[in-house]
């Protein structure tokens, strides 16, 4: 069940009204439970139960946990977790890559071996989910949480419906709490909910489904594709993964406040960010954080000598490349992007927090300012060719085509004209530039639509204004959330 479709609309009123309806919380929660995997379930009902085996292990090992004090016991248990957790998303998700690979290089040398790849289909939001239970198991094993032995709370935590598919990947110490508290309808949260999930909505139907044909096209045949039209591609490419992604989560967000739930901030205007490293702190933060946790930390982190943590970086980026598709140009990605924050972290440069405001307290930004966004920008959409094309292959191939373009400008204005001719092309200008300017004069916000004071006309007018776009320039249901396939 997609966000954007009649079907979630339908599901959303209905689920409103029942769970407000129940007498007490623990009923809520078994309500959240059943909608939860009724929303999984019309994907494929097949994987609830891989979504509920997999929740259950790690409910048991984490009563395990608790109960054992040898700490040889607690590590058996830990690792026994990790290894379930990770053998199964392995099997769906990397079975084929790690298989075709070993079979080329034993080609290589010789060795015949017989192909053992199967066509098998990826659940949706493994990735996600897997990583929410794994990081239960981890908070308890590091005594950071206690185990909880009421298991509708733990089921519900695992698969809240609105963050399931595509996150926030959230921590057991930040919602699992929120379960156990009595929940009364509160209409103002209720209220900026829906502003958030509308401007999630905007930015998904109207921006980033109506770049996703301008892109689709370039990325699919690059070798027809002049340097220009490439470039173009890219960077409308950057807008629609942000739109897209950053939309879901902004959906997921103001769907969780309709019902009494917080969760964490997932984007806080990346491409306002002036480094890598601060791109990164904006970026996925749920991911992003998740990783430094539990990946870099634990390998030492920034309390090592420079060449240590130098890999202790590589490393952390390689395996978020990896989580994100087994392929050879994601691996690249990530090993970009851990290159590119790396001289900030050797450095031990302040960091800048992702609460601070981005691009700076000037309504205006400095050349200097714009000089550090435009770099970055340009940064993260060499890493973008990378992540979209097919193959690494083709992203060389993007890459190098682009460059020998470089200042053949005829080749943009071609490129420009042929999405003005589009459906909707020279809207979809009109709504980057909305888009861009609603960031910005509202960075300091949680969301550009956080415009409780405004004068009530013009709060309405915002309202209607963006309905009307969505109604008229957006697509309903015929794409997918980018993300569904991580």
């Amino acid at each position: 069940m997609t966000f954007t479709t009649l079907t979630f609309v339908i599901f959303l009123l209905l689920f409103f009204i029942a769970y407000w309806c129940v007498p007490s919380r623990r009923v809520q929660n078994l309500l959240i439970v059943l909608g939860s995997y009724f929303f999984y379930g019309w994907w494929d009902w097949r994987f609830c139960g891989l979504m509920l085996g997999t929740s259950l292990l790690d409910f048991a090992v984490g009563l395990a946990l608790d109960r054992t004090a040898n700490q040889r016991g607690r590590r058996a248990l830990l690792w026994a977790s990790i290894v379930a957790n990770l053998g199964v998303l392995g099997f769906f998700k990397y079975f084929n890559f790690f298989a075709e690979n070993f079979i080329a290089m034993a080609g290589s040398v010789g060795w015949k071996v017989d192909a053992v790849t199967v066509k098998i289909l990826l659940p949706v939001g493994i990735s996600f989910y897997t990583f929410q239970t794994m990081s239960y198991v981890l908070d308890i094993y590091a005594r950071r949480i206690r185990a909880t032995p009421q298991w509708i709370e733990y089921l519900a935590y695992v698969s809240f419906f609105p963050q399931l598919v595509a996150g926030p990947i959230e921590r057991a110490t930040h919602l699992l709490p929120q379960f156990f508290r009595d929940r009364v309808f509160d209409q103002d949260r209720a209220v900026d909910g829906c502003r958030q999930m509308l401007w999630g909505f905007f930015k998904k139907m109207v921006i980033a489904d109506n770049l996703a044909p301008v892109v689709d096209a370039a990325f699919s045949d690059p070798g027809s594709r002049s340097g220009g039209e490439l470039a173009l591609a890219t960077v409308f490419f950057a807008f629609q993964i942000y739109c897209d992604f950053s939309a879901y989560s902004d959906i997921a967000i103001g769907t969780a406040r309709l019902f009494g739930f917080e969760l964490m901030r997932n984007f806080a205007l990346p491409y306002f960010a002036q480094s890598p490293g601060e791109f990164w702190r904006r970026w996925h933060i749920s991911l992003t954080t998740w990783f430094k946790d539990y990946v870099y930390v634990p390998l030492g982190g920034s309390r090592t000598p420079p060449r240590r943590r130098a890999g202790n970086v590589l490393l952390t980026f390689l395996l978020s490349g990896l989580w994100h598709g087994a392929s050879w140009n994601f691996l690249a990605w990530g090993a970009l992007n851990g290159l590119g924050v790396l001289p900030g972290i050797l450095a031990d440069r302040s960091k800048r927090r992702v609460t601070d405001t981005p691009g700076g307290e000037a309504m205006f930004p400095s050349l200097r300012t714009l000089a550090r966004m435009g770099f970055t920008f340009g940064f993260v959409c060499v890493g973008w060719i990378f992540f979209r094309s097919r193959t690494l292959a083709d992203a060389l191939h993007i890459l190098g085509k682009i460059v020998m373009d470089a200042f053949a400008l005829e080749t943009y204005f071609i490129a420009l004209a042929g999405v003005a001719e589009q459906p909707a092309g020279n809207f979809v200008f009109l709504a980057l530039g909305v888009l861009i300017l609603a960031e910005w004069m509202q960075r300091r916000k949680a969301h550009p639509l956080t415009i409780g004071r405004w004068p009530r006309p013009l709060r309405w007018a915002v309202y209607l204004g963006l309905s009307a776009t969505i109604l008229f320039l957006g697509t309903f249901g015929s794409n997918e959330f980018i993300y569904f396939q991580f």
